[in-house]
């Protein structure tokens, strides 16, 4: 039986976190547990206003952060890396209940999460700047790198702590002052952080965190990607949401990076090592039940090794994964995020089916966010799962036919 979450009362906060404080509104979310669809706790539901009240905050909080030494914020930030490592189970367990992931990922993230901030506060020392030759004799260039200012951060909800750690601690390590909104279905890791930097001696607006749900998300990233404060936008999630946030910060022309979607072939040939192409297609489809960004989507695989790599596929799904809640410690494959990811692994599964593809393990959705990790084949290019990003625990192969030198000349990949 899984026991429910059970976290350390300073680390479970529910308020929006803005210029050090924890703040109140008048609205509030639920956040779910995928596993069960059971509510884990009521959130801030921030707007625009609080929004708003976080970007002014971290730009005054900037002319001070900035004038920090390099060694002044290196010792914040390993402090923060400290309090992370030393809270790793309850941090974790946020994790497993808020995203689905089975406790061992959930560890590993945590791990992950840390491993950032300290190695930008190790960098933070060595933001060097240079001298350059110059075309006359009686001069010097001199070059110096100066933090940009305001970072919006919008983070995704399949890594809620390393995500966030990842951009945040590049940011602070530069003498960047950040927002952070994080995903409406994750807010309870961030908001975990936020306490933790607190605790390390973050100073008050130079990290700030704006929890909204899905109906807000537009306004508030309106806010964060348009307010002339804003100097740089950093956004890691679909390409659908990605252009809209990149024609929002083009008018103030601000600093974008983006990290979307993606549609990774994984190919195997003849000459492969079939154990080792299954290892690592098990290793590349089913971590985090396939909704990491760099899982494989489609799987090529070439005739003369085809039917032996598919057999060993599937013994080695039915030997290794295990649906159930991921604070059971037998569970490898937990939840998806929520009923609409369940949904759309299954219409795809339903579109393949309807034009010839073949069910070897798996093919059904089960209660709630669960659906049954899917070995396909048969597949062919005209199939929704190999023309759109699955986010699912779903297998797809393709039977590549060729002799000799082998050319993929018919497929994108």
């Amino acid at each position: 039986m899984v026991q429910p979450l059970d976290v350390s009362s300073p680390l479970f906060r529910t308020q929006g976190y803005v210029n050090g404080q924890w703040i109140n509104v008048a609205s509030t979310f639920p956040v779910l547990d995928p596993a069960t669809g059971e509510e884990i706790a009521k959130v801030a539901d921030c707007g625009p206003t609080e929004a708003k009240l976080a970007v002014d905050a971290a730009y005054k909080a900037f002319y001070s952060w900035k004038q920090y030494t390099a060694k002044e914020r290196s010792v914040l930030l390993r402090k923060w890396y400290d309090l992370l490592t030393l809270n790793k189970e309850d941090l974790a367990k946020l994790i497993t209940f808020e995203c689905g992931k089975p406790m061992k990922e959930s560890l590993g993230e945590i791990a992950y999460a840390a491993s950032f901030l300290e190695w930008f506060s190790e960098e933070a020392r060595r933001v060097y700047g240079d001298v350059v030759p110059s075309a006359t004799k009686d001069r010097k260039i001199l070059l110096m790198k100066q933090p940009v200012g305001v970072a919006s951060i919008i983070t995704p909800w399949n890594f809620p702590s390393a995500m966030i750690t990842r951009k945040v601690g590049a940011a602070l390590a530069a003498g960047c002052t950040v927002v952070v909104k994080p995903a409406e279905d994750t807010p309870l890791s961030a908001l975990a952080l936020a306490e933790l930097a607190g605790q390390a001696g973050i100073p008050a607006g130079v990290f700030n965190v704006v929890p909204c749900s899905r109906e807000k998300t537009p306004s508030v990233g309106t806010i964060l990607c348009t307010d002339p404060l804003v100097r740089k936008v950093s956004f890691t999630g679909s390409t659908s949401t990605g252009k809209i946030l990149l024609k929002q910060a083009a008018d103030t022309v601000k600093r974008v990076s983006m990290e979307l979607g993606g549609h990774a072939p994984f190919i195997v040939f003849d000459s492969a090592d079939l154990d080792k192409a299954v290892a690592g297609a098990m290793n590349s489809k089913f971590r985090n039940s396939g909704q990491t960004c760099v899982c494989s989507n489609r799987f090529l695989v070439q005739s003369g090794i085809h039917d032996r790599f598919v057999e060993k596929l599937g013994k080695a799904m039915d030997t290794e994964l295990r649906l159930g809640h991921g604070a059971d410690p037998n569970t490898t494959q937990g939840p998806l995020i929520n009923v609409r990811a369940a949904e759309k692994v299954e219409h795809q599964v339903q579109d393949a089916v309807s034009q010839g593809a073949k069910v070897l393990r798996g093919g059904k959705r089960l209660d709630g966010s669960f659906h049954q990790p899917t070995l396909l084949t048969d597949v062919t290019t005209h199939m929704l799962c190999t023309k759109e990003e699955t986010f699912g625990p779903l297998l797809p192969v393709i039977r590549l036919v060729g002799r000799g030198k082998f050319r993929l000349r018919n497929y994108k990949v």
